[in-house]
């Protein structure tokens, strides 16, 4: 009981406090609060639960809070508190949407940067302010692909590809671990002309060096970062006014105070619009709202503070919603969608994840599991399918959604499925592990 304020990542909920009056989540949306191996377990929804239990408040803050909070809001469960002000006073940045298809047919996929947008980070050098870019795909290609045969250079031990690291010429995947040096020529069919496919923000760091030479880029990412002292190191390069362009991923949207940064852009967003998973839009919409956060933190630049977009599809609802800063609407909208697909927060979600060496064991373990789960009324349990990414480190994966607009009827056939689930993991040998992920985040 010495300590009056405990700091801490997700883990810091469980810590003992013998006096605790307040709880804070800072960022609340943030998936990383769900630990998503060994126990699973939300920090945030673990946060709400030991606050009720100890009768004390629990602060949930963020600008883009998630849909189970907002609503929550709404039903009047939890208590709003608006912040209508940007500290400082300053204004939010206008938000630009760049009409990629307005470009040159040939132009289209080959410029890394409208020549729009290259002139607004052009005029902020020349002002000395800086830019941020937002590139949501570390490594300089997604892929390395023979124009000759079709080879692409997948990893032999996950269904994933391996993405091209030209600092190193490596070829890693981000699955497994696995690194290799790039071969000189394809491996099925011996040609040489082996070419990148896509772009990373390695390699859009190099394309930025071409176009404005002279200008000071920098990268923020994962493979950037990785020494001992990298991240302190960068970050204290952006602050002291040593990079004019950064490039980087969703790193650069958590809450960085860079107070010369007037202008971010996000290069390359669309894929978010269009996922299987139906969380994906809400997740970059929290992005992208969370990255024109980035721009004119200090008041005296806030007027002239920009946020770009480059966009196929300029008309999507989700863009109009950004440009007004209008995360209600945006809010609105999601959750009629949610409410007429009977999706969360208006329904809850368990997956039955299995992973073994064989497709076979993992399905005819989840089979089984179904069938036990057949005689629980007010649940439904889907086939069993596979994840996007079904083989990682030469393990098979498989996955069961089960659903329910009930959570207390969801709650009482877990506890009643688990005892068959331990009982069905003794008979089929060959399985290495199986769990429960309520809530799941990725679908």
């Amino acid at each position: 009981g010495r300590a009056d304020l405990v700091l801490g990542t997700r883990l810091a909920v469980f810590a003992s406090m013998p006096r605790l009056g307040l709880i804070v989540v800072d960022e609340e949306h943030d998936p990383s609060f769900k630990q998503q191996e060994g126990a699973r377990y939300s920090a945030r929804d673990l946060a709400v639960w030991r606050a009720h239990r100890l009768g004390i408040a629990v602060l949930l803050g963020s600008a883009t809070p998630s849909l189970e909070t907002w609503q929550r809001a709404l039903e009047g469960r939890y208590l709003r508190l608006a912040l209508d002000r940007r500290i400082g006073g300053g204004a939010m940045p206008a938000v630009r949407l760049v009409d990629m298809t307005r470009l040159p047919r040939d132009a289209q996929h080959e410029r890394v940067l409208a020549p729009p947008l290259l002139a607004a980070i052009t005029e902020r050098i020349g002002r000395g302010e800086q830019s941020l870019l937002l590139l949501n795909r570390r490594g300089y290609a997604p892929v390395l692909h023979c124009g000759a045969c079709g080879w692409k250079s997948g990893c032999p031990h996950c269904s994933a590809w391996r993405v091209f690291h030209k600092a190193d010429r490596t070829l890693r995947c981000h699955h497994c671990g696995l690194s290799e040096r790039v071969p000189r020529a394809c491996p099925d069919c011996g040609n040489l002309d082996i070419a990148p496919l896509g772009r990373g923000t390695e390699k859009l760091q190099e394309q930025l060096a071409t176009l404005m030479p002279g200008a000071r880029v920098a990268r923020l990412d994962a493979d950037s970062t990785r020494g001992a002292g990298a991240l302190q190191q960068q970050l204290g390069a952006v602050h002291a006014g040593e990079v004019d362009v950064l490039v980087g991923t969703q790193m650069l949207a958590k809450g960085h105070d860079f107070r010369r940064v007037t202008l971010v852009a996000a290069v390359n967003p669309d894929a978010a619009l269009f996922s299987s998973d139906f969380r994906a839009p809400e997740r970059l919409f929290a992005l992208l709202m969370q990255a024109a956060g980035r721009a004119g933190r200090d008041a005296a630049q806030a007027a002239r503070s920009e946020m770009w977009v480059q966009t196929w599809h300029p008309r999507h609802p989700l863009y109009a919603a950004l440009r007004a800063h209008d995360y209600e609407a945006y809010a609105t909208a999601q959750l009629a969608e949610r409410r007429a697909a009977g999706l969360p927060p208006f329904a809850s979600l368990a997956l039955l994840r299995a992973e073994a060496r064989t497709v076979e064991v993992a399905r005819a373990f989840l089979h089984d599991a179904s069938s036990l789960a057949a005689a629980h009324a007010g649940v439904t349990v889907y086939p069993p399918v596979p994840p996007p990414v079904a083989k990682v480190a030469d393990v098979e994966r498989m996955q069961m959604l089960v659903e329910s607009p009930s959570r207390v009827v969801l709650q009482r056939m877990l506890a009643a499925w688990l005892p068959g689930l331990h009982a069905l993991r003794a008979q089929h040998k060959g399985l290495l592990r199986w769990a429960v992920d309520v809530d799941p985040l990725a679908i």
